[in-house]
């Protein structure tokens, strides 16, 4: 594992050209430009504020600003997850040129992945505190967190999305189970609610690392509050466990990805 780290550090140049190369595609000749980075999450914003008024309605209580921030907040990681492992999942038959030729290390590819959609992780961040600090959600010590929490995040969607995109490189059909798995799996993770509104079902939802990370991001940046030490551990398992042996399994494979694209 130190060497594939090492040999990793040693094409970091390769890797920086890669997310570059991804992120000018996606933005060359484009209408909207940097728009596209902030539609998404506003997309999952709207639906997210409709299912809240839907339950204020029913509960007939008035919707909280608070509520309104938690969608929003936790909108942003989660379409940064969705893209990254989506683009991801691709990667390598999307890149099935370069595979074939020298040899550098492949995890390259699904990583450059994750880093583009960083790119628009951090636009769309920057357009939400500032939405944050006109609406009156303050800061609190507890925001330290915050880097740690996307951190996370970023290892697990790595971590992921290297292991997708092996599997999808043996067997294409999997990038379609991928959006199946990617469409419906919002309304199993606490994007559009609290994993508290379902009492004792909460930890079962917690199970589910993204859902972990999202709440505490949503504790730490809008209730100000510290994240439960249990589920940030719990979430920092998965996400350095499931790289490791995402990259472990990556690494096995990658002699036959040349002769199977």
């Amino acid at each position: 594992m130190i060497e594939m780290i090492k040999e990793l550090i040693q094409y970091r140049h390769l890797l920086y050209m890669l997310t570059w190369r991804d992120i000018k595609i996606k933005y060359k000749q484009s209408v909207m430009g940097f728009f596209w980075a902030i539609l998404m999450p506003m997309l999952i914003v709207a639906a997210g504020i409709l299912v809240k008024k839907g339950f204020s309605m029913v509960s007939g209580r008035p919707l909280e600003l608070t509520e309104l921030a938690s969608v929003s907040v936790k909108a942003i990681p989660w379409a940064f997850f969705v893209g990254s492992i989506r683009f991801a999942t691709n990667s390598l038959t999307g890149n099935s040129n370069l595979v074939t030729k020298i040899y550098f290390p492949r995890e390259v590819f699904p990583i450059s992945a994750v880093f583009a959609n960083f790119f628009d992780f951090i636009i769309a961040s920057v357009a939400l505190t500032l939405i944050l600090a006109i609406a009156g959600i303050g800061m609190s010590i507890n925001l330290v967190w915050l880097p740690f929490l996307i951190f996370l995040l970023v290892l697990l969607a790595c971590g992921i999305g290297m292991l997708l995109s092996c599997a999808n490189l043996f067997f294409r059909d999997i990038k379609y189970l991928v959006d199946v798995f990617l469409t419906f799996g919002i309304f199993f993770t606490p994007v559009f609610y609290e994993a508290s509104m379902f009492g004792k079902w909460e930890s079962a939802l917690l199970l589910n690392p993204v859902g972990a990370i999202l709440e505490a991001i949503n504790t730490v940046v809008v209730f100000h509050k510290s994240p439960d030490p249990f589920w940030v551990a719990y979430a920092a398992i998965w996400s350095f466990g499931g790289l490791l042996i995402a990259w472990f399994i990556f690494h096995r494979a990658e002699f036959k990805f040349a002769e199977n694209i």
